[in-house]
């Protein structure tokens, strides 16, 4: 299932991004792994072919622009907000939205398929919710992080943009190859480089996280082509959901590989994700 292959694609990115931005802002990660996915789609794209249209063109770089504000958002939110709210709300956001979206333009999934993404909801924010931790004391210097309005605004903002790059993708035809995720990455590409500039981090990253930037566009790259050829054949409520369980893998990684500790409530959501993988598939 290429959705699936999607969610594990976007955590295993997530994570190692996450490795390197121990080391340096997770924007100079961006700023270089972004342009890297936009040479190895130029790179695949005639390969795969495909009939370039200006309307799927503008979807991918709707997709695209959508992406990268999210990203933005996102990680201001994470920088003055609790991470235990911020990312389980923009988590049901990006994986409730496409759902309604999908429900209002008439798609109507089985009654197993039904069953699979309501245990999807939930297994996205058990999973997303983390606590605070010594490392983030001493990363935020022991400040208390508030869920203020802006932070609030930031958060929300954040997940809707995520979930409308889902719908954009989903809009695109199904005969114009690689050329739209072109155009989505070159936009991404547009706005992290716009918000480095203006912020004054547009500083790429030397040695290993440069390294660790190169694997995330590889894994960007695999990701974002397995979702959109996922929403060729699929509905968008059922592909959205799925893809919006990458947490999961982010985590499971990070207990394998970091010895880092899963919360119960973590392990269960993992435990529901693949519960709601089954029951979407079989339906």
């Amino acid at each position: 299932m290429l959705a699936l292959v999607a969610a594990v694609g976007y955590g295993v990115s997530d994570f190692i991004g996450g490795v390197a931005s121990r080391r340096v802002a997770a924007l100079r990660i961006v700023i270089v792994s972004y342009p890297l996915s936009v040479v190895l789609v130029l790179i695949a794209a005639p390969f795969v072919g495909g009939t370039v249209t200006t309307e799927s063109l503008l979807w991918g770089l709707g997709s695209g622009v959508a992406g990268g504000l999210a990203v933005w958002w996102f990680y201001l939110a994470l920088a003055s907000g609790p991470m235990a709210v911020v990312s389980p709300l923009t988590a049901v956001l990006v994986a409730g939205i496409p759902v309604l979206v999908g429900l209002a333009i008439g798609e109507r999934p089985g009654l197993l398929a039904f069953a699979g993404i309501a245990l999807a909801l939930v297994a996205v924010v058990l999973v997303s919710k983390e606590s605070p931790d010594d490392t983030t004391e001493e990363i935020t210097g022991g400040r208390e992080l508030r869920f203020s309005r802006t932070v609030a605004w930031l958060t929300v903002g954040s997940g809707v943009a995520f979930a409308f790059a889902f719908i954009f993708l989903h809009k695109i035809d199904g005969d114009s190859g690689l050329w739209p995720l072109l155009a989505s990455r070159i936009a991404a590409t547009a706005v992290v480089w716009v918000v480095a500039l203006v912020t004054a981090q547009f500083k790429p990253p030397r040695g290993e996280p440069l390294r660790l930037a190169a694997y995330v566009s590889v894994l960007d790259v695999i990701a974002n082509a397995a979702l959109l050829y996922a929403f060729h054949g699929g509905l968008l409520s059922l592909v959205s959901v799925i893809g919006s369980l990458y947490p999961a893998a982010t985590v499971l990684l990070a207990m394998v590989m970091l010895g880092e500790r899963v919360g119960r409530s973590q392990q269960f959501g993992m435990v529901l994700a693949l519960a709601a993988v089954g029951l979407i598939a079989g339906s």
